[in-house]
């Protein structure tokens, strides 16, 4: 059984093959891991409510969600490549993507009073179901189960892409924006690839503090996590919005 491998990217085997032999006093820990993506979550919490209010009070905010965005996902490059910056990158991408999911919820909470605080409940429910199924080892990270979400994960994000670039042509793709049964049907797919995700994540963070690795891997750890986090409430978020947008 190989748990070292996690459908993200940002924590990957090579990742752990490359920091996990570490030996020293300040050694990466569960809890720490846990701490630190608490934190995390309080600083997305913080900047995504500060352009909400924008949305809100002043109608504006649009250009800070997509400075979010932008600045979310040059983050995230940047920390996988250089693991040893994440105790500084990952306090940042968090801020950014609050910045981005803040405009983003206040966006489709004016389409559909309500939604924001179930695809937050929803989300957090995920989460814990998550983490209650792999600490009990109702659901195991083994090999076959590794490589079908990844698997999984690469071909959804493959799609994004093909869409993305279709429609800088000018081309719409309707079933990955639409509220038809086979696109809702997609949704709850990819909703579930990102959950099963949580799972293959929490075992790379088991596993590498297991193995001692340093300190700061805690920040990479906790930054992988609030990667699937942020990807998982946004399709909740969809998911929820196609629905609504049925009745």
């Amino acid at each position: 059984m190989n748990r070292t491998t996690s459908g993200n990217p940002a924590l990957s085997e090579k990742v752990f093959r490359r920091y996990a032999a570490y030996a020293g006093e300040d050694v990466m820990t569960v809890n720490g891991t846990m701490n630190k993506t608490f934190l995390l979550f309080l600083l997305l919490l913080a900047s995504a409510a500060y352009v909400w209010d924008r949305f809100v009070t002043m109608g504006s905010g649009q250009g800070l969600m997509m400075v979010g965005f932008l600045g979310g996902f040059i983050l995230a490059l940047v920390t996988a490549f250089k693991v040893t910056w994440s105790p500084y990158t990952a306090p940042l991408y968090a801020v950014f993507e609050g910045l981005a999911l803040g405009g983003l919820s206040a966006y489709f909470e004016a389409m559909y009073p309500g939604i924001v605080m179930r695809a937050v409940a929803l989300t957090f429910g995920v989460f814990f179901v998550m983490l209650f199924l792999y600490r009990s080892r109702i659901i195991r990270p083994t090999q076959r189960f590794t490589m079908g979400v990844m698997a999984a994960t690469g071909g959804i994000a493959l799609v994004y892409l093909v869409s993305w670039i279709a429609s800088m042509f000018g081309a719409h793709v309707g079933f990955l924006y639409g509220n038809s049964t086979f696109s809702i049907g997609l949704s709850l797919f990819i909703v579930v690839i990102a959950a099963l995700n949580l799972v293959l994540d929490f075992a790379f963070i088991e596993k590498a503090a297991e193995q001692g690795a340093p300190k700061y891997m805690e920040w990479y750890g906790a930054f992988g996590l609030m990667v699937t986090l942020v990807w998982l409430y946004i399709e909740i978020l969809r998911l929820l919005s196609k629905l609504a947008s049925r009745e």
